[in-house]
């Protein structure tokens, strides 16, 4: 991995302690109520510079950051001691999404899924008041079903009242039928970048009061870096979203861009003050 270049840390303001501490007094009506963060928590050597030092890399993201998307829950199952302790890790505002597992998403295309559902909540629940949301992303040739998507998600809010952002990729979740079964179910969309159709991009206002966004890296999915002018568009249309909550996950890990972006984001948001110290997002 290469140094972080002179341009890359001129993009980047590096608040003092004190300052990142007392955040800027933004109108709560006239701005969204922010979290910026990755997906994982990894910092590259070029990049730690940027970050106060911490007992664990998990506990150094966090001096920069309020939120993380948990994306590992997805391939593999985690020990519920293994969430207690990245929930000590962070500092008491701080907020996880937790990604569901592929095994309800992909294997079982939302079928069946009562036991691994039980099993995962269980696992997750490990981080008490620290997990923020739930993250389901679904598979590109998963079309939408309305009983088999309505009788998951009941059977999630049976289960927990948590905030869920639900990614689809088939064309079929963005017709009027999709989007009222998940104002149904409180279920916000992602707005995703790079996006498989215009719809895809636009966070999904259906009354759940939170917005979330997923940015992958344009145009090569996962390496690539977000120039200014675009990390200034999802500035302004995250601050257009008036009076809702706002989640915006990097998810261009692979060169360390995340990381880049995602602190260039928010000094372009004007280091919106966080949730504060809600139960959930």
């Amino acid at each position: 991995m290469s140094q972080l270049s002179s341009a890359d840390r001129g993009r980047i303001e590096r608040p003092g302690p004190a300052r990142r501490q007392r955040g800027r007094r933004v109108p709560m009506n006239a701005r969204p109520r922010l979290r910026v963060g990755c997906a994982g928590w990894s910092i590259g050597t070029p990049q730690r510079d940027l970050f106060d030092e911490g007992a664990s890399m998990l506990a150094r993201y966090a001096t920069r950051f309020d939120a993380v998307e948990v994306n590992t829950s997805f391939h593999r199952a985690h020990r519920r001691a293994t969430w207690q302790r990245w929930a000590a890790s962070v500092p008491a505002h701080f907020r996880f999404a937790a990604k569901l597992p592929r095994s309800i998403s992909h294997e079982s295309g939302l079928r069946g899924a009562g036991p691994a559902l039980d099993g995962f909540l269980a696992e997750a629940g490990g981080l008490g008041r620290k997990l923020g949301a739930l993250l389901l992303q679904l598979p590109p040739a998963l079309a939408f079903d309305a009983r088999s998507a309505g009788a998951f998600f009941g059977m999630l809010r049976r289960r927990t009242d948590l905030p869920l952002a639900c990614e689809p990729r088939h064309a079929s979740w963005f017709e009027p039928r999709a989007d009222e079964l998940l104002q149904r179910h409180a279920v916000t969309r992602v707005a995703a970048d790079p996006a498989r159709l215009p719809a895809a991009a636009q966070p999904l206002h259906n009354g759940t009061g939170w917005t979330y966004w997923r940015w992958h890296g344009s145009p090569r999915m996962y390496y690539s870096r977000y120039a200014d002018d675009a990390l200034q568009a999802l500035a302004d249309a995250v601050a257009a979203v008036r009076g809702r909550r706002a989640w915006v996950i990097f998810d261009n890990t692979a060169h360390g861009h995340a990381v880049t972006d995602a602190l260039r984001l928010k000094a372009l948001s004007g280091r919106l003050k966080d949730t504060g110290g809600g139960r959930h997002a």
